[in-house]
């Protein structure tokens, strides 16, 4: 996406509220590139505000100062903005022709009046198909949808390339987007150009008939559409200048069932998110198994069936039913990640992307129905009709991918055996993992929005000149989709399901994600299970500090609100452990044995701190009685052995640590607590051996020389190692 830098920088100064220089660097850039119209626009600001700024200097008292500032700033960025647009439309080959076809072709007159007039006058032109006798009916349907189609397409491509509109030109859009005589697929449409178009340049009209719209459509596609719409819309620098933003957004959570849906919204995001991991699964693992075990072969002829090995069978009966469990393993692991909200067929319609169909930008979200001509004709002339408009209907594709499968589906048709044609034709197939959906789910509110935004996905992944656009799901310092991270959230209902969220993040791993939505709690809202989430965020990202807090800050007052919590304690324990503060973490480790005398954990972590005191004895009681209990354990039996060598007693530690060594898999600091026990007991040889081993392990850098006169010399020198034999045994490992 080309911007010009100079005008970015306007914006910029404008959202900072620095109003006076925002006038002089735009004036500059129309100094270097003049435009008639918009010089004449900054002429007329200008002069306002040296009004404005010589009443001020005369002392005159002006209750409506700021609010004249305000609009001012407005006005210049709506003027700064425009110019950005005209740079952008410009400075691109695809912009520019989708563009100016849109403004010279055939269609001149796109006011809303005559947008209006068109829309419903396409409504009654089809009501009006029921009158045409039936020889002609399906002729003039196909002319109807043709026109209407493309002048759809164009009004597309009209919007998402439109300057920022007036509060005048939104008002009647809402309109449509609201009327019961406008059909829905349009406005779902049309919901979809606004969405781009405002992504690309924040237009605060635009937006807030995204927002109108999502709450007072009956047509609950609309809606979801306008929800996501709205929601990637949302920009906290915008709110710096429009503080009616903010406003918008209280009142709009202030409903329950919104704040419901902002969360399932915020949860299927997720999915989006790991959509190329997930895209691996299947086609690493899922994939091959299911061709694996399927009785057919891909060629680059097509498919052909294999027969059947008869003397398998005789041979090894038991491998048939071996492969059928496999395979309806393979198929229950897909129908599971379908089921929770894995978009499952990325990966296949990805590479059906590249149909002419999709050249058409307006394809890629306009709803799936069968009267588009890229379809109808295909329904008309295809042999397994009943088995395509079965999927079409029943499926859970996305509306991008119906039209991939309609249009690939026929492709492929010739190149399939006769025996699955005729399956297909009797309805005796589908595809794996998917099972026909009811008409009810396929309606639903999450499975519209679900389905909406894999046709964003797919367009801002795939799509050739995607580019040209703002991706909603790409990484920036606060990402649009982790959008409950949005400070303009904050304070507001929409609080109460943040905890329901972090935990759902936490769940899947998505620790990024949840630290942003915990940084954003407000202070009076944050009680014990904010502390709780924010520690585990810390302790699992290794970061030091979080929404102000580190871990043991987090725990600490996570135990003052709960005393009693024994996840706390032990969360405490292990920070405290990370820490360094082994006595402390001791404490709550005996406090969690107190209550769990029989858990091996806690031992074996309090054995832990007491070697890290150099309590050796106290910690060989206990880690004695763990080896008894457990003598196979090399958890306990490498603590056991470091206890040891605290205590001088290598000889008894050796034994342990050459079962630890001699393993098939070996923990690197095995090796080097090994030769510390070696070299501390004399056995200088067998010391150099081990110590080479570490260093030449998976992971390890090793600085001998650093360790021994550095960060191990207080341990050496306890266990009578000298300063010179440091020196010795570093040079040996060189």
């Amino acid at each position: 996406m080309v911007l010009n830098e100079s005008l970015q920088a306007v914006v910029s100064e404008v959202l900072g509220h620095q109003l006076g220089k925002a006038i002089v660097h735009i004036e500059n850039y129309l100094g270097a590139y003049p435009q008639p119209q918009a010089a004449e626009r900054l002429e007329s600001i200008k002069n306002d505000y040296l009004l404005m700024t010589s009443y001020w200097q005369q002392g005159y008292n002006d209750p409506e100062r700021e609010s004249v500032y305000d609009r001012l700033l407005r006005r210049l960025y709506v003027l700064a903005t425009n110019l950005q647009i005209r740079h952008y439309v410009r400075n691109s080959s695809f912009v520019m022709d989708v563009y100016n076809r849109t403004r010279n072709g055939a269609r001149r007159d796109w006011t809303p009046n005559a947008l209006r007039r068109d829309l419903e006058g396409f409504v009654s032109d089809v009501a009006m198909l029921q009158l045409e006798a039936e020889q002609k009916r399906k002729t003039r349907q196909e002319e109807i949808y043709a026109s209407h189609q493309q002048m759809m397409a164009d009004l597309f491509d009209y919007i998402w390339t439109s300057r920022l509109w007036t509060e005048g030109v939104a008002d009647a859009f809402e309109k449509m987007l609201l009327s019961p005589t406008v059909d829905s697929n349009d406005q779902q449409l049309l919901v979809s150009a606004i969405t781009l178009s405002t992504l690309n340049f924040f237009g605060i009209n635009k937006f807030r008939l995204l927002l109108n719209v999502y709450q007072s459509s009956t047509d609950e596609r609309v809606r979801q559409r306008a929800l996501i719409g709205w929601v990637l819309c949302l920009n906290v620098s915008a709110a710096s200048l429009y503080s009616e933003i903010q406003d918008l957004v209280r009142q709009t959570v202030g409903d329950p069932r919104c704040c419901d849906e902002l969360a399932e919204l915020q949860m299927q995001m997720v999915y989006c998110l790991r959509t190329e991991s997930d895209k691996n699964v299947i086609e690493n693992e899922i994939m091959p198994e299911l061709l694996k075990n399927n009785n057919i072969r891909v060629t680059r002829s097509g498919v052909e069936e294999v027969e059947d090995d008869s003397m398998e069978d005789v041979l090894h009966p038991e491998l048939a039913e071996q492969r059928m469990e496999k395979l309806e393993e393979t198929v229950r692991r897909m129908s599971e990640m379908q089921r929770e909200g894995v978009d499952v067929y990325f990966s296949g319609f990805s590479q059906m992307k590249r149909f002419p169909f999709f050249r058409t930008i307006s394809n890629w979200f306009v709803p799936f129905y069968p009267q588009h001509t890229a379809v109808s004709a295909i329904l008309d002339r295809v042999r397994s009709r009943k088995f395509l408009e079965r999927m079409l209907d029943h499926s859970p594709f996305c509306d991008s991918d119906k039209y991939s499968f309609a249009i690939g589906f026929e492709m492929a048709l010739s190149k399939l055996p006769d025996s699955i044609v005729s399956m297909l034709d009797r309805g005796e197939a589908s595809l794996a993992g998917m099972d026909d959906m009811m008409t009810e789910e396929l309606q639903s509110p999450a499975y519209l929005r679900r389905a909406y935004l894999q046709n964003l996905y797919r367009f801002y992944r795939v799509f050739p000149q995607r580019a040209e656009f703002v991706d909603p799901f790409g990484q920036e310092t606060v990402p649009r989709y982790f959008f409950f991270a949005n400070p303009l959230f904050r304070n507001t209902p929409l609080e109460e399901r943040f905890l329901q969220v972090v935990t759902f993040f936490m769940k899947r791993k998505v620790y990024d994600a949840a630290r942003l939505v915990l940084q954003n709690y407000s202070p009076e809202r944050c009680d014990a299970q904010f502390y709780l989430m924010n520690a585990n965020v810390l302790m699992r990202t290794g970061l030091s500090e979080n929404a102000g807090l580190t871990a043991c800050e987090s725990y600490a007052r996570l135990i003052e609100l709960e005393p009693d919590n024994e996840r706390g304690w032990a969360g405490y324990a292990r920070a405290l452990f990370a820490c360094g503060e082994y006595g402390q973490s001791l404490s709550f480790y005996r406090k969690l044995i107190e209550r769990h005398p029989d858990s091996k954990s806690y031992q074996l972590n309090a054995a832990v701190c007491l070697t890290n005191t150099g309590d050796y004895d106290e910690a060989l009681k206990m880690l004695y009685k763990l080896n008894y209990e457990a003598p196979e354990d090399n958890h306990v039996n490498r603590v056991l052995a470091w206890a040891l060598v605290g205590s001088h007693k290598y000889e008894r530690a050796i034994p342990i640590y050459e079962t630890l060594v001699g393993a098939d898999s070996v923990v690197a600091d095995d090796l080097l607590n090994a030769a510390y026990c070696q070299w501390f007991s004399g056995n200088v040889t067998t010391a150099v051996g081990l110590f080479r081993r570490y260093g030449k392990a998976d992971g390890v850098t090793f600085d001998p020389a650093d360790a021994f006169l550095n960060s191990e010399a207080k341990t050496l020198s306890s266990h009578g190692i000298s300063e010179v034999e440091a020196h010795l045994m570093a040079d040996l490992l060189i």
